[in-house]
């Protein structure tokens, strides 16, 4: 006999294994978060983590999981396979031959999917390599020289060609989309020592219990929001006449043709963080006094950051949602199978009509994307809260949680059975 919610999961060999595969391997990453690389004097490392807080090494080392900080295998996380896949993409709209890739099914996506490895491992090279000479020079290095920069390049790049690996697989033969769940798993993990190091500012008196309650709040405020806007949808209505189909005639129907206001999901703040932290990753470790300005410049919670980082968010969630709905190809199904838009006339008009509403309601959606990303940064840095936990976290960790969960609903409802909202006639709706 079944049982509700997530009890469910064990009557579905299929969904049991595929949650079972998906936790073992996010296991599996973890581990590695904690192996060293060879060479590092790890207590002069954690010396210069312990300075970075606030700034943009802090946030790719909350990308990476914790795995910059100890110079693991897994330091240079997800990212290069993210920059990757930006590059490839923007490719994708500028040259023809990618362009036709693309169109070609299923043997195309493997080629692009193909280019974006070899990209993976021509930018690892490039951070590791940048990122070797840079610890040489702040003396964390126990033996300098090319011996040590050769192996560091090839453990890194080693490390995030493995996490590509693994995220594949887990989008393959596990739940949900493997390259977020990574970087959920890597920000999920810090919490316990973030809710600690709460405590104990509050037994110190450096923090108040006023402070934390109203941050909660607001935390659980945002949240709310996030999953309210996730699931929120512009449902234009769709009239199909009748049609005769063989010997069977199908009266006409009405339904609706859902827009999502955020159709990027979670993508373009990862794009945008990914964009922010690849030269700052590299010039960071070089200690000219101009750059180092720089890169004081580009923390989290400085105008020029912010700023920066709310043009990109803009840019992606546009790009993102053009490459991944095309009106055109919309309309164009509508028409062949007999429907209409009310008051559009099908074909050109009906894409225009679409792609005008798909356009404002991406800027709704942008709008609450940089919100939800930037706001909270910077009221955590000017409260000088002693985590970073910001608006892109979080929007991450609830984004993924809410697709993940819409993706086990989906393998239960297919199977007859109750989803995670017993009785309540609702089911949670996908992001993608």
């Amino acid at each position: 006999m079944a049982v509700g919610g997530f009890g469910n999961i064990l009557n579905i060999p299929e969904l049991k294994k595929r949650c079972l595969v998906t936790l073992g391997l996010l296991i599996v990453y973890r581990i590695g978060v904690h192996i060293p690389t060879p060479g590092i004097d790890s207590i002069a490392l954690a010396e210069i983590f312990a300075r970075a807080k606030g700034t943009i090494l802090g946030v790719f080392n909350m990308f990476s999981g914790g795995a910059l900080e100890r110079l693991s295998v897994f330091a240079l996380g997800i990212m290069p396979y993210i920059s990757a896949s930006i590059i490839i993409q923007l490719l994708t709209v500028t040259i023809p031959f990618l362009e036709q890739l693309k169109k070609e099914g299923e043997q195309g996506h493997k080629k692009i999917t193909q280019y974006t490895r070899y990209g993976t491992v021509f930018l690892s090279i490039i951070q590791g390599f940048g990122i070797s000479i840079g610890l040489e020079r702040m003396g964390t290095v126990l033996h300098p020289g090319w011996g040590f920069r050769l192996m560091t390049v090839l453990t890194l790049t080693a490390g995030t060609a493995f996490i590509m690996w693994l995220g594949e697989q887990i989008t393959e033969r596990g739940i949900g989309n493997g390259i977020s769940l990574i970087i959920f798993a890597g920000i999920i993990v810090r919490i316990p020592d973030a809710i600690g190091n709460t405590f104990r500012l509050i037994a110190t008196g450096e923090m108040s219990v006023f402070l934390i309650l109203i941050l909660l709040v607001f935390m659980v405020a945002v949240i709310a929001l996030i999953v309210f806007v996730e699931q929120g949808q512009r449902r234009l209505p769709v009239q199909y006449a009748k049609r005769v189909v063989g010997r069977k005639m199908y009266s006409g129907q009405s339904t609706h043709l859902p827009l999502k206001i955020n159709t990027s999901g979670v993508i373009p703040p990862i794009f945008a963080s990914s964009i922010m932290m690849f030269p700052a990753t590299i010039v960071s470790f070089i200690t000219v006094s101009w750059i180092q300005d720089l890169i004081n410049l580009l923390r989290p919670g400085n105008l020029l950051y912010e700023l920066l980082y709310v043009i990109m968010i803009f840019f992606f969630c546009y790009f993102y949602t053009a490459i991944t709905f095309d009106p055109v190809d919309v309309a164009e199904n509508i028409k062949k199978q007999g429907g209409f838009i009310p008051g559009m006339r099908p074909g050109k008009r009906t894409a225009d009509y679409i792609d005008k509403v798909l356009t404002r309601i991406t800027l709704g959606g942008a709008i609450y994307v940089s919100l939800v990303c930037v706001l909270p940064s910077i009221l955590i840095s000017y409260f000088k809260v002693p985590f970073y936990f910001g608006g892109t976290a979080l929007l991450i960790v609830v984004g993924v949680g809410v697709d993940t969960i819409s993706q086990i609903e989906s393998h239960m409802l297919v199977r007859h059975y109750e989803g995670f909202l017993k009785k309540s006639g609702g089911k949670i709706k996908g992001r993608f």
